[in-house]
């Protein structure tokens, strides 16, 4: 038997990178798995990929900046496995760097959409079915070293301390009733989310890239799956409202 055999489990971000590495763990690990992205023709890739694993996956393609889709694949999760026990909303993208000077609207509202409205609406949901059916249950936000330092632009470094920030609070109100909410904060990592930036804006990146020059050197996605496994394991029942930052001791600095 796996760490989390029988677990019900949703992950977003699944067609790339940490969620992808996250939901081959969790389904090696006996977790049964609603994997969430928007490529759909990566999901059913990935799904087929663990056939043979002990737990299951379903492909569940979706947006994770609407609202529906937070909603949905959580109501997905119980028809599919009967009960939901554990969310990692990892899905992100990042900003162009831009100091607050030179952030625009539309910048700001794509970023916040994706790393802080939709993991909103996704905790909402959680914590609603969790309550509902009295079962407690378990949410890991994958948020980044960015919402603790400068690390990159204005719109990213806001949006990450706001998912900290969400974390702290959803851990700290729903203890009494069984719920965790912890984080992880990743460094830096060999991932495709540095493609949803774009051109950087050059002022931002002037500044910032002497923080980036003291990073270590890129970790593998599979740490912060082995991360989000603790986190979600039987292991952690007692670590609530917690940051756990996975960033080869670039913080340490």
């Amino acid at each position: 038997m796996g760490r989390l055999t029988g677990k019900s489990v949703v992950v977003t971000g699944a067609s790339s990178g940490m969620g992808n590495e996250i939901v081959k763990l969790f389904v090696e690990e006996g977790a049964n798995v609603i994997a969430v992205a928007r490529r759909k023709e990566r999901l059913k890739a990935l799904a087929e990929s663990l056939k043979d694993a002990e737990g299951t996956v379903i492909a569940y393609p979706g947006d994770i900046s609407a609202r529906e889709t937070n909603e949905a694949m959580i109501e997905e999760a119980i028809k599919q496995f009967g009960k939901f026990d554990v969310l990692v909303n990892n899905a992100g993208v990042m900003d162009d760097m831009s100091p607050i000077g030179d952030i625009t609207d539309e910048k700001y509202e794509h970023v916040f959409k994706v790393n802080v409205y939709g993991p909103m609406c996704a905790m909402r949901k959680a914590v609603q079915t969790f309550l509902a059916r009295q079962t407690g249950g378990c949410i890991i936000n994958v948020a980044s070293l960015g919402g603790l330092r400068t690390a990159a632009g204005a719109i990213y470094c806001a949006s990450k301390a706001a998912v900290l920030s969400m974390t702290k609070n959803t851990g700290y109100m729903y203890a009494p009733n069984g719920i965790r909410c912890n984080a992880i904060a990743p460094g830096g990592f060999e991932t495709e989310i540095s493609n949803s930036m774009g051109m950087p804006n050059m002022n931002g990146y002037g500044r910032v890239k002497n923080v980036l020059a003291t990073a270590p050197a890129p970790g593998n996605p599979k740490e912060i799956a082995y991360a989000a496994l603790f986190l979600a394991s039987d292991e952690a029942t007692y670590i609530n409202g917690e940051t756990l930052i996975v960033d080869g001791g670039w913080n340490a600095g």
